[in-house]
């Protein structure tokens, strides 16, 4: 390990030499940063990993399964377990993608979940990402590099390979692939995960596409080829969000969508990968009835809990909310990557008390949960060992051939002593996360 930590500063300008950057939109202007590496990675036994692995592969598959219902039956509104409100309100629910099950079933072929672990040891599920989850090609990188910085520290420490993810990703777009080639789409260069498109592109051999490659005709996907002929497309990961995904089905002003691809998708001749339509399953509203999905749908008690959220829709947490809010997160159920995220703490009693009028008047806007005080992890910061609370986004691959955790996961950390905000666009670092054999 200490070979590893001596080489922190050589893996980081390695990563800067192979353009492992990521990009912040901020007051109108494009800035682009590297993403901070710390070798001390966040260490996971291999016992432990096995209960998290049930745990995410039990969500996940209630998950889907909820969006399969959704967009069609909807028996779960019917039987009361989740409100009508908060699927039909939910700004993730797509109209345009009712009555519609893409190849194999899968809705959420890669699912970015994140949790962190408490004081008590005991993980929580902060977040379920089911949109264009990003972060997986940072620790795959990061553990190639690092491995060949110090290939003893590998050689002395049991720790399962997190190699496989390609071929993961690989199996998972072939096995819903109902004929032709798979695909990259990302949005360009100026996107904030630019870096991870092109990088997954790489190692999978997939062609990294953009709109201007692709067209549709009679309801099929092509890909022009340099050579001027069209080979049809039957698979696509598609890096851009569902509202600039089709200008004639969604934004008209998208510049940056394909025209049609939504009658291909609809016609049963390409897999979208993850599928249009998801974020109605990852608004943090629904979030909150994720357990009870579990119960309703595998009928099984959620082995993962979800940090204790409360939701001001219903009466009884609404007047707990208003009593309590001084002690509460509160978070936008529409806002990600760390903004919309409010401590209640750190707001004076004139602050509160807006707040919590605003709670009367959005009780569907607004979860809020208690505040869970996660561990921290040792971060070299200079020479020095500092302790800085971290996250963990796991990733979990669903395809026609069921759903696995990849044994490895984003760890994220924050840079500034005692902050509960990690993620990267709020200036947060990361480590390899290792997950041991044995």
């Amino acid at each position: 390990m200490d070979s590893l930590v001596s080489n922190t500063a050589a893996i980081n300008r390695l990563l800067a030499r192979y353009g492992v950057k990521f990009g912040i939109y901020k007051n109108g202007h494009f800035h682009e940063q590297l993403f901070p590496f710390d070798s001390l990675p966040r260490v996971i036994p291999a016992d432990e990993f096995s209960v998290i692995e049930k745990g995410l592969i039990q969500r996940v598959n209630a998950l889907n399964a909820f969006l399969k219902d959704i967009y069609t039956d909807k028996q779960i509104i019917a039987d009361g377990v989740v409100p009508e409100d908060f699927v039909f309100a939910s700004s993730g629910f797509l109209p345009q993608c009712d009555h519609f099950v893409p190849p194999a079933g899968v809705f959420s072929h890669i699912s970015g979940i994140d949790l962190v672990q408490a004081k008590n040891k005991e993980w929580y599920i902060l977040e379920d990402n089911l949109r264009i989850p990003s972060g997986a090609s940072y620790p795959l990188i990061a553990r190639q590099l690092s491995r060949l910085a110090s290939p003893e520290t590998f050689m002395h420490n049991a720790v399962d390979s997190n190699a496989n993810y390609t071929r993961l990703l690989r199996d998972c777009m072939e096995s819903v692939n109902p004929g032709g080639i798979c695909v990259i789409m990302t949005p360009g260069r100026y996107n904030a995960a630019f870096f991870e498109h092109s990088y997954f592109a790489e190692v999978t051999g997939f062609p990294l596409v953009m709109n201007q490659d692709l067209f549709v005709q009679d309801n099929r996907l092509y890909f022009k080829q340099r050579g001027g002929s069209a080979t049809q497309v039957g698979a696509i990961y598609r890096r851009i969000s569902d509202e600039y995904l089709d200008p004639l089905t969604f934004r008209a002003d998208s510049l940056i969508g394909v025209p049609g691809i939504m009658n291909a998708y609809r016609a049963g001749n390409l897999a979208i990968i993850n599928a249009p339509g998801n974020g109605v399953a990852d608004d943090k509203g629904i979030y909150y009835f994720v357990p009870k999905m579990i119960k309703y749908y595998l009928g099984e008690e959620a082995i993962l809990k979800n940090a204790p959220t409360y939701l001001p829709f219903y009466k009884e947490d609404r007047e707990y909310c208003l009593e309590n809010i001084s002690k509460l997160v509160i978070k936008d159920v529409a806002e990600a990557g760390g903004y919309g995220v409010l401590f209640g703490k750190d707001m004076n009693a004139e602050e509160l008390d807006a707040w919590r009028q605003r709670l009367i008047n959005e009780s569907r806007r607004f979860i809020l949960q208690e505040v869970i005080d996660f561990i921290d992890l040792p971060v070299m910061e200079g020479d020095q060992v500092v302790e800085r609370k971290a996250d963990l986004r796991a990733f979990v691959i669903s395809s026609a051939n069921g759903t696995k955790v990849w044994h490895s996961g984003l760890t994220r950390f924050s840079r500034v002593a005692n902050s509960f905000v990690v993620n990267s666009s709020q200036g947060g670092g990361f480590k390899d996360t290792w997950v041991l054999s044995r």
